[in-house]
């Protein structure tokens, strides 16, 4: 096409009021004050706290969340978080099952920000998994227990590999026996599937991933004729609201999900006023274990 025709259709074109699809489109930089944030598990009590946490931050500042679930898989993960990019100004990936490397590719096109897990040269948001987890064990330690089972979560999950090595960490110290059970469900049919095999190994302390992985465990080795606590010891993880009104009482690391909410999308907010030389931010939130009846005290 020569220059002469281009300009002739170009002001055709004006005459006639067409735009170009193009310019039609809301270009990828433009504000949408919108922040998407990806969660595994809606159906998860713990996400509802982060999820409140973080849309009262958002709205502070004028901005909505948009919540996408993925149903604990990673695929669909990364499907949602490319689908959303153009649509929002930041994601906060909650819980995330997708590899390191994909995150990062990620943050390159959009600000982001990664809660429960910790990526390198992406800005993070967590509880102290390690120093929770020996918490845990000290206090079971402590009960006259000698040997634990870790009832493990999702093999993609960051929190997992990092409870479970704290967990290794004060076995050695505290010279206990540590066994492992899982990947797991995180869900009470996890807990369930646990406690099958943990009734053919019984050792008489368990610390589970999460609260439902504990309940489902729980109320499947109290029908099988053990008692809590007094056969086995049970420290969950999350301290959702069912922890408090199980029979017994569980037992649990309160992570302060609302608080992880809030300071993700503040986290995300300064990320997307981040100059290239600024560092990368780390946000590690501190975890603390509620005593009650599913552990004896000394």
């Amino acid at each position: 096409m020569s220059f002469k025709t281009a300009e002739h259709i170009r002001k055709v074109a004006k005459e006639l009021g067409y735009r170009s699809e193009i310019f039609e489109r809301e270009m990828p930089d433009r504000r949408t004050k919108v922040v998407a944030m990806i969660v595994a598990d809606i159906n998860n009590p713990v996400f509802h706290g982060m999820v409140r946490g973080a849309e009262r931050s958002a709205a502070h500042d004028g901005y909505t969340v948009l919540v996408v679930e993925t149903q604990e898989s990673g695929a669909a993960e990364q499907t949602a978080a490319q689908r959303v990019l153009s649509s929002v100004d930041g994601v906060i990936l909650t819980s995330s099952r997708i590899s390191d490397s994909a995150i990062r590719a990620l943050a390159k096109q959009r600000p982001l920000v990664v809660m429960n897990r910790v990526v390198d040269q992406v800005a993070s948001v967590a509880s102290d998994n390690v120093g929770a987890i020996k918490h845990a064990a000290e206090h079971l330690a402590d009960a006259g227990v000698g040997a634990i089972t870790y009832l493990a979560g999702p093999q993609a999950s960051w929190a997992d590999g990092m409870r479970w090595r704290g967990l290794l960490g004060a076995g050695h110290d505290l010279e206990l026996t540590v066994h492992r059970i899982g990947p797991c469900d995180p869900t009470m049919s996890g807990g369930v599937w646990a406690a099958k095999r943990w009734l053919r190994n019984k050792t008489p302390g368990v610390i589970a991933y999460n609260d439902l992985i504990a309940i489902g465990f729980i109320r499947t080795v109290l029908k099988a004729g053990c008692r809590v606590p007094e056969d086995v010891q049970v420290v969950g993880f999350d301290n959702i609201l069912d922890a408090a009104l199980l029979e017994p009482r569980l037992t649990t690391i309160a992570s302060p999900v609302v608080s992880l909410g809030s300071a993700a999308v503040k986290l995300l907010l300064r990320t997307t006023r981040r100059r290239e030389s600024d560092p990368v931010e780390l946000a590690l939130v501190p975890a603390r274990l509620i005593i009650r009846d599913t552990t004896v005290r000394r």
